[in-house]
């Protein structure tokens, strides 16, 4: 296949577009390293007037010597946060690394600041050295959330993204390009395809095709793209595709794989080069782990702190409910729990008294996918009904289901007897945790995903169980509370 970019009105488009496709990267890096920057200047300053603030130390006035002390240590933290990768694009804006880079990084600094004060008989206030970490680690922690934040809403406006070009079978880069088009917080702008087994003009989607795999230089150099992703069927070989990376090493572009692994964490994988060879050793599914005392005694712990703390939200709404119709306040269904075991699961009533009578006849208006019942406007549901829905109020009785056991504060969705008989056999694995008050599913669409999303949200929390993906779950569920997406 002969290219012509030069000719063609759509490269001319992306030329002029993106003809800077390294500037946003670069900026992105600025903006961290300024608010990191900004944080341990600031842990500097206050673990510096806190310390002689306090006066049970034995010095207590030693700002003129902690100051340039601490712009020495504040150099050297930075310079270890640059070399943990912590500015580095592909660990930002998504997962845990970023994290674990600037907290490795500052745990890192702090040793070594106090091996070296020690070796070398330096006289460094203890003081200040517990207070700038205890205050400088939290705040460096909490300024990339909320960076991250900003890129997201950005993202999501198409704005700050990376022009990408896919490559790959035409079937295969469907797929990623399903996934970029859906998750557009993650910053992919698609601007081309590679396909290696069709020549037409675009993809099904209507992504332009400009080339094949092999032609990836140069689709990079004339679509402005600073990123390529290779999803399978790329090259027939091995080999091929080493050559591909070393014809990219002067382009200055991302190169990202998509392997045939999908829907396995990296918790689970461990590569080890052999002879040349990257083995993949993968371990086994964790639905088994799930279900061990740690995550019990962690939902039994949660559960309890949060019933006392809605204890006075959750009468306020029981109030609401009943002055509204005068009707029961808890709503008890029977949903099905971990090994397909029923349980009555408790809410708070946001529907009508004859809900269930009603839906038959609503049954044709169905608006969710697979075995799920979604409508927009639902008439059943009742003023007080569509308030607490929106702000979830009324799946806080669920709390006690979780301190009973039945169900856990993290997991899958709890499925309705009705759903479940219409499972497939893989979906059947859902039932191997206790189903949770939210999860992945809640954190990433709620009501708006299709019902194939779900299963496929589902059955990666079961495989990939681990406590931290448990935490950041319930730290993510806040937000998407409090924003209501996806609410219904």
């Amino acid at each position: 296949m002969t290219l012509d970019f030069r000719s063609s009105a759509r490269s001319q488009e992306l030329r002029s577009k993106w003809r800077r496709p390294h500037e946003g990267l670069a900026r992105e890096s600025l903006i961290l390293l300024a608010f990191d920057l900004v944080a341990v200047a600031l842990s500097t300053v206050v673990a510096t007037r806190f310390r002689d603030a306090v006066g049970i130390f034995q010095q207590p006035y030693v700002a003129e010597y902690l100051t340039p002390v601490g712009t020495v240590i504040a150099v050297v933290w930075l310079g270890v946060l640059a070399s943990f990768g912590a500015y580095k694009p592909k660990r930002t804006g998504a997962g845990t690394g970023e994290y674990v880079s600037v907290l490795n990084a500052s745990l890192v600094t702090a040793g070594a600041v106090g091996i070296l004060a020690y070796l070398l008989q330096w006289d460094l206030s203890r003081g200040f050295f517990v207070l700038l970490f205890l205050i400088g680690i939290p705040l460096l922690l909490v300024g990339r959330f909320a960076i991250r934040r900003f890129l997201h809403r950005a993202r999501r406006a198409g704005r700050l993204m990376t022009p990408t070009l896919v490559a790959g079978s035409l079937d295969h880069i469907e797929d990623v390009l399903r996934v970029l088009q859906r998750e557009r917080w993650l910053g992919y702008e698609v601007v081309g395809a590679l396909p290696s087994d069709s020549y037409e003009d675009e993809t099904a989607s209507g992504v332009p095709i400009v080339g094949s795999p092999d032609d990836a230089v140069l689709a990079l150099r004339e679509t402005g793209a600073s990123a390529v992703i290779f999803a399978e069927g790329s090259f027939p070989r091995a080999t091929a595709f080493n050559r591909m990376a070393r014809a990219l090493e002067d382009q200055r572009a991302r190169m990202i794989v998509v392997p045939a692994l999908t829907d396995i964490s990296a918790e689970r994988v461990n590569v080890r080069p052999v002879a040349g060879l990257p083995l993949v050793d993968i371990e086994r599914p964790r639905a088994e782990r799930a279900g061990r005392w740690f995550k019990r005694a962690f939902d039994i712990v949660g559960s309890s702190l949060l019933i006392l703390a809605t204890s006075p939200i959750m009468a306020a709404v029981a109030l609401a409910i009943k002055i509204g119709d005068r009707g029961p306040v808890m709503f008890r269904q029977v949903r099905v729990g971990i090994k397909g075991r029923p349980f009555h699961c408790l809410k708070f009533r946001s529907m009508c008294l004859d809900a269930e009578a009603k839906l038959k006849d609503l049954m044709a208006q169905n608006e969710g996918a697979g075995v799920l019942f979604k409508m927009k406007h639902d008439p059943r549901i009742t003023p007080v009904g569509r308030i607490i829905r929106k702000l979830s109020l009324d799946e806080l009785p669920q709390l006690f289901n979780v301190l009973k056991g039945d169900m856990s504060l993290v997991g899958p969705r709890p499925a309705l007897p009705s759903e479940v008989e219409r499972y497939e056999k893989h979906v059947r694995r859902r039932l191997d945790v206790r189903p949770g008050m939210t999860g992945l599913w809640q954190v990433s669409g709620r009501s708006n995903l299709s019902w194939d999303d779900t299963v496929r949200l589902d059955l990666y929390y079961v495989d990939n169980w681990s406590m931290l993906q448990d935490l950041a779950i319930l730290f993510r569920t806040f937000g998407a509370v409090v924003e209501s997406r996806g609410a219904s």
